[in-house]
């Protein structure tokens, strides 16, 4: 039976979330062990002239739409750590103040956000915004949160503090969150936020170099085909 948190104090009186322990059938390896760090390590250095110059390009066009850059929003992380997730900006100033009164006014909008936490057409992302949603061009920043360990290349799709009640499971709080993963490239758009708990296990018991450079390829597809939220 899965376990259900209330807000991420609750994981220091959970004896289940043991970041020593494993789910049942993960295995241990030296990839887990410091191998998936070393790989984390190596794409960014390799990804960063041609991620500098792409996000130079969207600080400018940002500027031209009247927004400031980048945005940080609050992110749990592993062991129900929060942290500072850093992307670029897609959506409107207010954009807290949009959602709600959008969701006030639709209904059915209110049901898909409240399964979903996300709407098909959200009425807060700006036109370039849409765009780079939809190349996944806003996840760039986030390398820099690789790079300082907060997050892997792989791994669950980071939730968002506050959300941790909507999150029926313990495997992502054994992981670390990451930029892609086999979620990312398999539901982002039709599933619930409480199905995602399905990947996280099976990414859990899974997670292997192997694995890892094959979510990685199936991104690439994923990118060059928009299928960016």
């Amino acid at each position: 039976m899965s376990t259900h948190f209330r807000n991420v104090n609750d994981l220091k009186s959970v004896e289940a979330i043991n970041m020593n322990a494993k789910l049942p059938g993960a295995s241990t390896s030296l990839y887990r062990a410091g191998g998936k760090r070393l790989l984390d390590l190596t794409i960014v250095l390799l990804a960063a002239p041609f991620a500098i110059v792409l996000v130079g390009l969207m600080v400018l066009a940002n500027l031209f739409e009247g927004q400031s850059p980048f945005y940080i929003q609050k992110r749990v992380g592993f062991g129900g750590r929060g942290f500072g997730m850093l992307k670029m900006r897609t959506m409107v100033a207010n954009a807290d103040d949009a959602l709600q009164a959008y969701l006030a006014a639709n209904p059915a909008a209110r049901e898909e956000w409240e399964t979903k936490q996300k709407l098909e057409n959200d009425p807060r992302i700006t036109r370039f915004g849409r765009f780079m949603r939809m190349t996944s061009l806003d996840e760039l920043p986030q390398l820099w949160n690789v790079f300082l360990g907060d997050m892997s290349i792989v791994g669950p799709r980071p939730i968002i503090v506050g959300q941790e009640h909507l999150y029926p499971g313990r495997a992502y709080y054994m992981l670390q969150p990451g930029l892609t993963g086999s979620w990312q490239i398999s539901d982002r758009s039709q599933g619930t936020f409480a199905g995602r708990a399905a990947f996280d296990n099976d990414y859990q018991v899974k997670l292997s170099f192997r694995y890892d450079l094959e979510i990685i390829l199936k991104t690439v597809g994923a990118v060059a085909r928009l299928t960016g939220r």
